[in-house]
C-alpha cells in the first residue's frame, strides 16, 4: 500500500512540531535535533520536517511503499513519467535506509518514492544525487 510523503524544511524545529502536532491531532513517531516526522493513517501521510539549511518550506514529494515489490511496480511508471530517474539503493537519508527512485515534475518538484529498508542512528550523508534531486539532506 501506498503511503503519501511530504518533507518540509523549517527554521525553527520546535516551532514546527508544536504546529504540525496540533493540527494532525498527534504527536511525531520520531524526533530528532533536526528532524520530525509523522506516519499518520487519516490521512495516510509520512509527514516530515527538519531543520537543514536556510531554504524553508516544501523540499519534496513523494510516495513511500510498503513492499520491495510495489516499489519495482513503481519503477514502469516513473520511467514513462520523466528520462531522468536516478536509482538510490540502500541510501541513508532522514534516519533510514531505504531504496528509492528520484524523478523532478515539469514544475520542478522533486519526487521520490521509496521502500524504507530500517532506521539508523543518523540523518545520513549528502552525495551528488540529493543535492541534485533534493534528497532530506540536500
Amino acid at each position: 500500500m501506498k503511503r503519501f510523503h511530504v518533507h518540509v524544511s523549517v527554521d525553527d524545529l520546535q516551532a514546527g512540531i508544536r504546529f504540525y502536532s496540533t493540527l494532525f491531532a498527534a504527536q511525531p513517531a520520531r524526533v530528532e535535533s533536526d528532524y520530525a516526522k509523522w506516519m499518520l493513517e487519516d490521512p495516510r501521510i509520512n509527514f516530515a520536517i527538519s531543520q537543514r539549511d536556510g531554504k524553508n518550506g516544501v523540499d519534496h514529494l513523494g510516495l513511500q511503499v510498503d513492499e520491495a515489490a510495489e516499489l519495482r511496480d513503481l519503477h514502469g511508471q516513473l520511467l514513462a513519467a520523466d528520462a531522468a530517474l536516478v536509482e538510490q539503493t540502500a541510501a541513508a537519508c532522514c534516519y533510514a535506509t531505504s531504496d528509492k527512485y528520484w524523478i523532478t515534475d515539469p514544475a520542478g518538484v522533486a519526487w521520490e518514492t521509496f521502500h524504507t529498508l530500517g532506521a539508523i542512528p543518523v540523518y545520513g550523508h549528502d552525495t551528488a544525487v540529493t543535492k541534485a534531486k533534493g534528497c532530506c539532506g540536500r
